[in-house]
């Protein structure tokens, strides 16, 4: 589903060149939970942005569901996010004068006059618990709702793909543990969740581990849930 080869991204600064992403390549299939960690600074975000479809690569080549990203315009990566991918960020980037299923219908209003656009906010926000928060404004919720909310909005438009940046980054523990079960039993309903973390006791929680540092890929492996003493 997603592949990347021999990825890197340059930036230059105060007229040097800084590499933030060096020469990387992995796989990513279709119903893979995958987490990549690495502290900050080191190229994760950078790297989702690349994915998401949000930013651009220096060079290499990425692969999005069999379709080259590195040919499409502008028009056609807009068309791409959404259709296919869900963004949850650290930040909920919610409408503060917009009730909970007005901000999660927003992905629709960009790409189609749905005329059940109410009907399927409340369906995604059942999904994440929230059925009984639809006409709150995100004042009226709690960090961990605000965040659901936000979970909701990336699932409206049903897409393949879930990106999440530090989604628990806001949260207390207890609502962090929420949303991090919320993103397991997507994963159990078949959807592909990618992760940017910090935190190695989140990154437990998927099912494989990308570790970045400096740009580079260090380790890539598959998470044993028993020695890790994860309860998957």
């Amino acid at each position: 589903m997603i592949e990347v080869t021999d990825l890197s991204k340059r930036y230059v600064k105060d007229n040097q060149e800084v590499s933030v992403l060096k020469d990387i390549s992995f796989r990513i299939d279709e119903g893979e939970f995958v987490s990549i960690m690495a502290p900050s600074g080191m190229g994760k975000s950078t790297l989702l942005n690349i994915l998401g479809c949000l930013d651009k690569p220096t060079s290499g080549a990425y692969t999005l569901d069999g379709v080259s990203v590195g040919g499409m315009d502008d028009d056609e990566l807009s068309r791409t996010r959404n259709k296919k991918i869900g963004f949850v960020f650290q930040s909920f980037h919610l409408l503060a004068n917009m009730k909970a299923w007005e901000n999660v219908i927003l992905p629709l209003i960009y790409s189609d006059t749905e005329s059940n656009m109410r009907e399927k906010a409340i369906t995604a926000l059942n999904e994440v618990g929230l059925g009984d928060r639809v006409e709150h404004l995100p004042r009226e919720l709690s960090g961990g709702q605000q965040q659901r909310v936000a979970i909701a909005r990336a699932l409206i438009n049903d897409p393949r793909i879930i990106f999440a940046d530090e989604p628990t980054g806001n949260l207390d523990s207890a609502s962090g543990t929420e949303v991090i079960k919320i993103f397991k039993d997507l994963h159990r309903n078949g959807r592909t969740l990618v992760l940017v973390t910090h935190d190695r006791e989140i990154a437990l929680q998927s099912d494989r581990i990308i570790e970045m540092k400096d740009g580079n890929i260090v380790t890539d492996q598959t998470i044993d849930p028993v020695s890790a003493g994860v309860a998957k």
